[in-house]
């Protein structure tokens, strides 16, 4: 039997380019190469993409071809530059392992359902809705899960006469992995931390801090058919948490443990996991998507951000979450690429 071809795309432009290999490379270390062959298409910095040997640090200096995904829905594969011409390589899956701009806010999605070739992981809008905060937390409010207050700031719009309960945190709308998040004490902190955050994007959210434990809830699947990891809950040393920009990443967070399973109840752990997936399914997401949430005093759950790619690395979250839950990297991989297959 063929082994199914895979394109996994990987880098991209934007703040989570180095995430986006990292993850990469634990999926080439777990996917099964005896049912898929795949190809790995690395996208740098500049937006050029070039079928590889293997996700690294610095893969652009191995041996590198110059590479397109077809949008001529007629042929499902890539057309791959080589001693000047250009031949065809079928894929059968496009995994776009990319995180942030470019990889989770709708743009890859629409070129690959231009494309017409299946692909894992959400659909053009849930991506849209799940990149911008602002959007994720009106919809999930109109499903009836609780959301913090907050305000946006587009480019140039003044802020100074909001009227803010401190402490709140500012965050760019449509980023990732804490780049350009500040929590806010007062007044006289709100302008730097703006400008701080429209470094990553020109629009801007304001947020309430909520008090209790921050929870998330890995979700797989789509529909009814949803099947959820452990729930993981972090517990912050000092500030608040960060993940990917540690001086040694590879042992997780600096600040921050995270523990798989939450050491919460039962009857939390429910919550947590139904909360979950009515977000999921209220942005229409399907394949794979992580849930981020607070957990309160009182049982309740406030939404905090949802990321419709997230990461894969071999500290990350969601991986972890559905190994506690006792599906392996290996398994995950066979789980999503036929949700994938399935349409």
């Amino acid at each position: 039997m063929d082994r199914l071809k895979i394109a996994v795309l990987f880098g991209g432009c934007s703040d989570e380019y180095f995430i986006s290999i990292k993850s990469a490379q634990e999926i080439a270390r777990n996917i099964n190469i005896e049912k898929y062959e795949p190809v790995y298409v690395g996208i740098n910095r500049e937006g050029q993409w070039k079928i590889c040997e293997q996700p690294e640090v610095n893969w652009e200096k191995g041996r590198c071809i110059p590479a397109i995904i077809s949008p001529d829905r007629s042929f499902h594969g890539l057309l791959a530059l080589e001693d000047g011409r250009y031949k065809s390589i079928e894929i059968d899956v496009v995994f776009p392992v990319l995180h942030g701009k470019m990889g989770e806010d709708g743009a890859i999605q629409g070129l690959l359902e231009l494309s017409g070739i299946p692909y894992i992981g959400c659909d053009i809008q849930s991506s849209v809705l799940g990149m911008d905060k602002s959007l994720t937390n009106i919809m999930a409010k109109d499903s009836g899960v609780r959301v913090p207050e907050f305000w946006v700031v587009n480019l140039d719009e003044e802020f100074g006469s909001l009227e803010l309960k401190y402490p709140v945190f500012v965050k760019p709308a449509r980023s990732g992995s804490s780049f350009g998040v500040s929590k806010v004490y007062n007044g006289e902190q709100l302008s730097s931390a703006v400008e701080n955050a429209r470094q990553y994007d020109t629009k801007v959210l304001i947020e309430e801090a909520i008090s209790g434990y921050e929870v998330g809830c890995a979700v797989m699947g789509s529909g009814k058919e949803l099947v959820v990891g452990e729930v993981d809950q972090i517990e912050v040393s000092h500030g608040f948490f960060r993940i990917h920009q540690e001086k040694n990443p590879e042992k997780g967070s600096d600040n921050s443990t995270i523990k798989v399973p939450a050491d919460i109840s039962e009857k939390d752990r429910r919550c947590v996991q139904e909360t979950a997936k009515r977000i999921y399914n209220t942005l229409g997401c399907k394949g794979l998507a992580r849930v981020d949430m607070f957990l309160q005093e009182d049982g309740r759950v406030v939404l905090n951000e949802v990321n419709t790619m997230p990461g894969c690395t071999s500290y990350s979250r969601y991986p972890r979450m559905m190994a506690a839950a006792g599906l392996t990297m290996s398994e995950l991989i066979d789980n999503i690429v036929e949700l994938a297959l399935k349409g």
